[in-house]
């Protein structure tokens, strides 16, 4: 019959012999015409090689490593979360070469060493076994880091969701289809999970999957064991597809917005119990213990000098207890869900140039200097430079007019066998908390300068959130009265004067009706938009939803802004219930991070100017011939337990603890910020600058009084002896 349709096994045999030809002619999938917006998201998704990737595929090809079938699941998951194109082994064999390349390189060192130190009887046992920690740290980090890159994605994506979930629900409000409401959110969702959504679409493009709802449930199964509330607002957004009645419909889509919501609370409300009895460990045994121990470095230096040097304080209080503290803070972070406080539209704001200026630097740098200098005196008068310009290398108090103090030197360095030892003098040591002072002064000021215009900014923005509810509200009801998004804004801006939401609709109003732009232009132009100058995800979001569905007409667009408003008012309830809940937590950190360890670290530092004018005195008692002390014994036998030449110089002990202290607040204050809104880096910045200031002041006060304070006493007590 000439009407008859062709069954598949005919189509097949007529287009079999063209279809093998184009097979065999196929030269690889590098010559498939891919699609401009495919190859664009490959750019953004890769636009060049990390350099942990550059590594693993350079010295993690040197050898292919065999691994467990239950291992390479694993890596191969963390891989793909991280969007990262290696193979399984490649991050182990990094991390093993670098553990041997460690090990290598630190026995070789040791054995010069010992060899150049007259033989291997002076092998550095401990230097090496501190290459070896060295070795192990590196590689449980480098193995553990295709973990730690898929978690922070994961972080960074989850922190999207309640936006994303928003804007598909919005959509298909009005427009009952998946692929579009999904296409709109990957639009205009920041990275990472703009760039996930976007994948579903490719991976049915390149035929990996044949429908976007397999393409989607594949891609939901990755947040499996992390967010099951985002797969259940995203399944019951696909089931309202099916629901016969608009209402039943439209309540679904509602119900699938509120599950994601109570889910980033429920999730929040966890964390906030289980971050507190980690935050107390790192701040008991990073921060208080530690500076309890302070207190007992003089004395003990005094009396051990032969073991305990001053490198051995470097590398356990400027190296070992700061990474430790930051391996702490680091696993409590990673406890944090995503869902609030993150946003990158910062980056729009005019202000922005200058956030990322590094003459703030230079300034910094300028200013600090003479405190740099003051702090590197005592060094500087031991130099050949000292004598060339006249200078004594030491001058006695006396000599500088403090009669009081008697004839003991100011810097106070000591010739023993030929090797000078020292600063162990009072004017040293204080001239040294300068230095410390100058350092951290350097990053305050640098980081005040950078951040004080945008932090302005920051607040005006954040004022505009806590009034946008109301002012939501009141579009959406001039826009369900009829009046066009383009006279409602100026409406709304009357009616709120006095507040920041007049500004924001005034700038709108302003570039619709002297500037000719549309109401998106007005809103989001790179330029002129009245978004960059409040960079808030909130608003953004709110804003391109109403540009979005005004297009559908006006009374969906109002409809649609008062839904955010409910959710905005949701959302700011859950943020404000939990922000109430850590600030115990928070406010307990910092007062130990600005306040206690700064105190008792100053403390410490005039304990260890008293010990040091005590030996003295009691070294300038012997000279002169006073053999024995009341009520205390032989003056010689004291001196041998505590030899003042073998101590750690006060001079270097204040400046390693110092650094301690500026090393503490910058971890902890980061942890802090993350912990209360996420990782912010403006914010982590102003903080920081603001709690060096704090900490490393009263610190630097603290220290100098105590040192001043003790030594004068003991000058009084022991006076008579010299």
């Amino acid at each position: 019959m000439p009407n008859e349709k062709p069954n598949i096994d005919e189509i097949l045999k007529k287009h079999a012999a063209r279809i093998e030809q184009s097979i065999k002619t196929a030269s690889g999938i590098e010559k498939i015409n891919y699609s401009q917006s495919y190859s664009t998201f490959k750019e953004e998704m890769a636009p060049e090689l990390t350099r942990y990737e550059k590594w693993c595929k350079s010295l993690g090809n040197i050898v292919k490593l065999k691994i467990a079938q239950k291992d390479q699941a694993k890596i191969q998951r963390s891989l793909e979360i991280a969007h990262l194109d290696l193979e399984p082994w490649q991050p182990i064999t990094l991390s093993i070469v670098s553990f041997f390349s460690v090990f290598i390189v630190g026995l070789l060192v040791s054995v010069a060493i010992s060899l150049f130190s007259g033989g291997l009887e002076n092998f550095p046992i401990f230097f090496f076994i501190l290459v070896m920690f060295a070795g192990l740290f590196l590689f449980y980090f480098i193995n553990g880091y295709p973990a730690r890159l898929a978690n922070k994605w994961r972080l960074k994506a989850s922190s999207q969701m309640v936006p994303a979930i928003l804007y598909i629900v919005v959509y298909m409000r009005h427009t009952p289809n998946l692929e579009r409401a999904i296409s709109f959110a990957s639009q205009h969702l920041q990275y990472p999970l703009a760039l996930d959504l976007k994948k579903v679409f490719y991976n049915v493009e390149l035929g990996k999957f044949s429908t976007i709802k397999e393409s989607l449930d594949n891609y939901l199964d990755t947040w499996r064991d992390y967010s099951t509330e985002f797969i259940e607002s995203f399944h019951l957004i696909e089931s309202s597809l099916f629901e016969p009645d608009d209402g039943k419909r439209i309540v679904t889509l509602e119900k699938a917005l509120q599950v994601v919501l109570d889910g980033v609370y429920d999730k929040m409300l966890r964390f906030t119990h289980e971050v507190r009895s980690p935050l107390t460990n790192v701040y008991m045994l990073g921060v208080v213990l530690p500076t309890l121990g302070l207190a007992l470095l003089p004395l003990a230096s005094a009396m051990v000098g032969d073991f305990l040097k001053w490198y051995h304080v470097l590398i356990l209080f400027d190296l070992i207890i700061p990474f430790f503290v930051f391996y702490l803070t680091d696993k409590v972070l990673f406890l944090r869900p995503g869902g609030y406080g993150e946003t990158e539209l910062i980056e729009r704001n005019p202000l922005y140039p200058v956030y990322k200026d590094k003459k703030h630097y230079a300034k910094a740098f300028l200013i600090c200097i003479p405190f740099l200098i003051i702090g590197l005196l005592p060094l500087f008068f031991q130099s050949p430079l000292a004598p060339a310009l006249g200078l004594k290398n030491d001058y006695t108090f006396s000599e500088l007019g403090l009669t009081f103090f008697g004839d003991e030197p100011f810097f106070g360095f000591r010739d023993v066998n030929g090797k000078l030892t020292g600063p162990f003098g009072v004017g040293a040591l204080i001239l040294s908390v300068f230095f410390i002072l100058g350092v951290a002064l350097f990053f305050s000021i640098a980081f005040k300068d950078r951040t004080k215009e945008l932090i302005k900014e920051r607040q005006k923005t954040k004022q505009l959130e806590a009034e946008f509810n109301n002012s939501l509200f009141q579009l959406g009801n001039r826009i369900g009265n009829g009046v066009p998004p383009e006279l409602a804004f100026s409406k709304v801006a009357e009616s709120t004067k006095g507040l920041k939401t007049e500004d924001f609709f005034k700038r709108v109003n302003y570039n619709v009706l002297q500037m000719g732009m549309s109401v998106e232009g007005a809103i989001f132009d790179e330029k002129r938009g009245a978004i960059a100058y409040y960079p808030s995800e909130l608003i953004a979001t709110s804003m391109r939803i109403l540009v979005e569905s005004a297009k559908k007409g006006l009374n969906i667009a109002a409809l649609s802004l008062i839904s955010i408003s409910e959710y905005v008012k949701n959302i700011n309830k859950i943020t404000d219930r939990l922000r109430d809940m850590l600030a115990e937590i928070i406010s307990d950190m910092k007062s130990n991070m600005t306040f206690l360890a700064p105190l008792l670290s100053g403390v410490v530092i005039g304990l260890a100017a008293m010990i040091t004018g005590i030996l003295s005195k009691l070294n300038l008692a012997q000279a002169g011939g006073a053999e024995t002390i009341a009520g205390v014994g032989n003056l010689n036998a004291i001196l041998n337990i505590f030899d003042m030449t073998k101590m750690i110089p006060p001079y270097l002990l204040q400046i390693i603890i110092g650094f301690y202290i500026i090393e503490i607040i910058f971890i902890l204050t980061n942890a802090l910020v993350i912990i209360d809104s996420g990782e912010d880096k403006l914010e982590t910045t102003n903080k920081t600058g603001i709690n060096l200031r704090a900490g490393i002041g009263l610190y630097a006060v603290t220290a100098l009084l105590a040192v001043i304070a003790l030594f004068l006493l003991t000058s009084i007590v022991l006076g008579g002896l010299a």
